[in-house]
């Protein structure tokens, strides 16, 4: 498994081991200082042996590229700040297949819900639902309640403790 960083990170740690080296460092000290595996400090050598610095630059990443630009994935954390109703949804609430439904018509890229709730998940979002309140809700009344009303209450209760 490749180690976490940017290539560029990489190719610097890398380059970093074969400078140790050429100071005189031993493997170990390296690997230890580095916080990797000897064996990885000895291929290192033997890549700038053989090819030089060429042999520790920095190589694109494997894999399937993103679907979405960081420009588009940035428009995307935004939207999940702002309310679904600003974007046409009938509720408060974000779920997957909304996400996906603005995505593919933002930007045509298809995104399966359930993948989208796993890709949420490692850019740190949770699952979420809104707080329900009442419209008629009336937080002076409340104020008014518990000070007045709930004392004598729990007075006639005897105390509000339960035996």
């Amino acid at each position: 498994m490749r180690t976490p960083g940017s290539p560029a990170a990489l190719e610097h740690r890398r380059c970093l081991a074969v400078q140790r080296l050429r100071e005189g460092f031993s493997v170990a000290e390296v690997a230890a200082f580095l916080g990797v595996d000897p064996r990885s400090v000895r291929r290192w050598e033997a890549a700038f042996r053989e090819r030089g610095g060429a042999g520790l630059a920095a190589r694109p990443a494997s894999g399937r590229p993103p679907k979405l630009t960081a420009t588009q994935e940035k428009i995307v954390r935004r939207w999940l700040a702002d309310n679904p109703l600003d974007h046409g949804f009938a509720t408060e609430l974000w779920t997957a297949p909304r996400l996906a439904c603005l995505i593919e018509q933002e930007w045509g890229v298809c995104f399966r819900p359930e993948y989208l709730t796993t890709w949420l998940r490692v850019r740190g979002f949770t699952p979420q639902k809104p707080r329900r309140q009442a419209r008629e809700r009336d937080p002076e009344a409340i104020r008014r309640w518990l000070a007045q009303d709930w004392p004598r209450i729990k007075k006639k209760r005897g105390g509000g403790t339960r035996t």
